[in-house]
């Protein structure tokens, strides 16, 4: 069976070789859609379609629980986008301390002048002076996949630099240089640091997470940098903390209408993934995701369900998604056994209130297996791979 994936997006041609021949790009009950920026909230799902892939590691575009409700995987990419945002993050760094946009429209004004550009550069270059990053402190809220690497590369640079993230896991600390502050109150990044760079999710608990009240503890003359999302940051509270100086610059890859043109506000059109390479690097890890899981129902890097693979043993593979509920391993195992088949391998893992199981046999009456199943309260939906 060919699966049919339908790119709601323009996805680097790339992942067409991984998918290869047994795959076909179609809009017509897809098995699965991949996609960047495109919005889902307002598409009915085929009954057909098992899952989403997200090129990049924001959901917000994608009813993510939704998809749960109808057994879709939602996968994402987190990490395969890192060096381009982080790469913008040192960009923004030295944008909020030079003056250097100001400065180069001030430049581009001098178009006409003739002979008289070197002096008058000379005498009004003073306007855009700043400061250099060395010894100063950076806050890097989140050290995550990007946050991690931004925190070693502004250490590489000289700068002081504190990290904080309750939720940091094993993987990503053994990435931190040694030399990254870990701090576990955050008040004291805003308190001490001349640079707050945020790198963290949006979800409801970080909503606005800079307003009026945080950004009074900041330190007088901080800048900060969001190239997360734009919901981070109260717009409104960080208009105000520009305007009386208490932030000196606020650089957002958000534009929003408030924010555009206001002094020491500098908007990036929305380019911290915008490079080919990290379309590229995050199309490949949505595809090779994809294929894992469409071919033998492994599944990493979902955002709704549990992370889950196995080798495949035996001929047939059965996966079960279902809601995650007392009884339903003892149900599940009964059907299949009740019918007199040994189960070769079987792995369960749970997320919140859905759990998804692996079983691996080598023969049986698939659709009385199926069927009996299917009956089980609480399945949501069931395939069988061969």
């Amino acid at each position: 069976m060919a699966f049919k994936i339908h790119k709601l997006n323009e996805i680097s041609p790339v992942v067409d070789e991984i998918f290869g021949d047994n795959y076909e790009v179609s809009d017509a009950e897809p098995h699965a859609l991949m996609l960047r920026s495109h919005k889902l909230h307002d598409h009915e799902f085929s009954k057909q379609t098992l899952a989403v892939a997200r090129c990049g590691a924001g959901v917000n575009n994608i009813p993510v629980e939704r998809c749960s409700k109808e057994g879709i995987v939602v996968f994402n990419t987190p990490g395969a986008n890192a060096n381009a945002v982080k790469e913008l993050v040192l960009c923004s760094l030295l944008l909020s301390s030079r003056k250097i946009v100001r400065a180069v429209e001030w430049a581009n004004s001098l178009k006409g002048k003739g002979k008289e550009v070197a002096a008058l550069v000379e005498k009004g270059k003073a306007d855009f002076a700043g400061h250099e990053l060395a010894g100063k402190k950076l806050g890097v809220v989140g050290l995550g996949a990007i946050g991690a690497l931004v925190a070693n590369a502004a250490e590489d640079l000289g700068m002081i630099v504190y990290g904080y993230d309750p939720f940091i896991s094993v993987d990503a600390a053994w990435r931190l240089s040694g030399g990254i502050l870990r701090i576990k109150d955050i008040d004291r990044i805003y308190r001490e640091c001349d640079y707050i760079t945020l790198h963290v999710p949006y979800v409801p608990s970080n909503h606005e997470l800079l307003r009026k009240e945080t950004l009074a503890k900041c330190k007088a003359g901080a800048a900060v940098i969001n190239l997360a999302r734009g919901e981070l940051v109260s717009n409104a509270d960080m208009l105000e903390a520009v305007a009386s100086g208490h932030i000196s610059r606020y650089v957002t890859d958000f534009p929003a209408d408030e924010l555009i043109g206001a002094e020491n506000v500098i908007c990036i059109p929305h380019l911290g993934a915008s490079t080919p390479e990290a379309e590229e690097n995050c199309a490949v890890a949505a595809a090779n995701q994809l294929k894992d899981f469409l071919e033998d129902g492994n599944i990493s890097n979902s955002v709704n369900f549990p992370q889950v693979s196995m080798p495949r043993i035996s001929l047939i593979r059965i996966t079960i998604i279902h809601l995650n509920i007392k009884e339903m391993i003892n149900k599940i195992t009964a059907a299949i056994s009740g019918r007199g088949i040994n189960i070769e391998n079987f792995v369960n893992a749970s997320r919140g209130e859905y759990a998804y199981t692996f079983v691996d046999i080598d023969h049986g009456d698939i659709p009385a297996i199926v069927s009996d199943i299917e009956k089980i309260s609480g399945v949501i939906r069931i395939r069988v791979l061969r």
